[in-house]
C-alpha cells in the first residue's frame, strides 16, 4: 500500500518581481516569481514561487500586490558547472490578491532520508537537520531540508533513516556566503523551519 503524504504551504506575502517564464512542461508554460513574507519578527523571507499560466493569469496581479497562495513545495536538483544545488520553489494551485495579514504554514509528512544531523550553537541552541523525502505522483519526490529546534530537535536527532515523520512549521530563506577557490559569492538557503514534529501513522 503506498504510505500517506502531505506537502501543503499556504503563504500571504507581497509580490517582490515582475512573473517570468521559466519553463515547459507536458504543453504547460511555468513561470517564476518571488514573494516577500514578513515573519513576526521583522525578517523578511524572500520565496520564489512556480505557477503554470492558467493559474497566474486567473488573478491580474502586479508587483507590490498581497497574495494568498497556496500550493506545494517543491524541490530540484539544479546539476550546474559549479556543482548540484537543490532549488527549494512554491509550485501555486490557486492564488488570488488579498488584504489578509502576512502569512506562512507549512505541513509536510514524508521520510528522513538521510541521518539527521544534530548539534549546538555557541549559545546552546539545540539543532536538528532532517531531509525529508515527501512522495508525488508518477513515483517522484520531493527532497526537503527541514531543521527542528529544542526538544523536537532531541527527540528527531535519534529516529534512524525510513521514520516516517509529519510536521508543520514555515517555510524561510536563509543567505550565507559559499566559498569556491578562493571566491566569496552570497547564495540563499531554503529550509523548512519545524514547529511541531511527531511521528506519522503508517496506513
Amino acid at each position: 500500500m503506498e504510505q500517506t503524504t502531505v506537502n501543503h504551504i499556504t503563504l500571504v506575502g507581497n509580490l517582490a518581481s515582475a512573473p517570468a517564464f521559466s519553463h515547459g512542461n507536458h504543453g504547460r508554460r511555468f513561470y517564476s516569481f518571488y514573494l516577500e513574507v514578513a515573519r513576526l519578527s521583522g525578517a523578511i523571507d524572500r520565496l520564489q514561487i512556480l505557477a503554470s499560466e492558467d493559474v497566474l493569469y486567473q488573478t491580474q496581479v502586479q508587483e507590490g500586490d498581497a497574495l494568498l497562495i497556496e500550493g506545494q513545495i517543491r524541490s530540484f536538483n539544479n546539476r550546474a558547472p559549479s556543482g548540484r544545488r537543490l532549488i527549494i520553489s512554491v509550485l501555486a494551485e490557486t492564488m488570488e490578491v488579498t488584504d489578509a495579514p502576512h502569512d506562512n504554514r507549512v505541513q509536510l509528512q514524508g521520510i528522513i532520508c538521510k541521518d539527521p544531523v544534530y548539534r549546538r550553537t555557541p549559545l546552546g541552541r539545540e539543532i536538528c537537520d532532517v531531509m525529508l523525502a515527501v512522495n508525488r505522483p508518477y513515483h517522484r519526490a520531493d527532497y526537503l531540508p527541514c531543521i527542528l529546534w529544542g526538544r523536537c530537535a532531541q527527540e528527531v536527532a535519534a529516529y534512524p533513516v525510513g521514520t516516517p515523520l509529519f510536521l508543520t512549521g514555515r517555510l524561510q530563506s536563509r543567505a550565507y556566503i559559499k566559498v569556491t577557490d578562493g571566491v566569496a559569492e552570497e547564495r540563499t538557503a531554503y529550509e523548512i523551519s519545524a514547529i511541531t514534529a511527531e511521528l506519522a501513522q503508517l496506513p
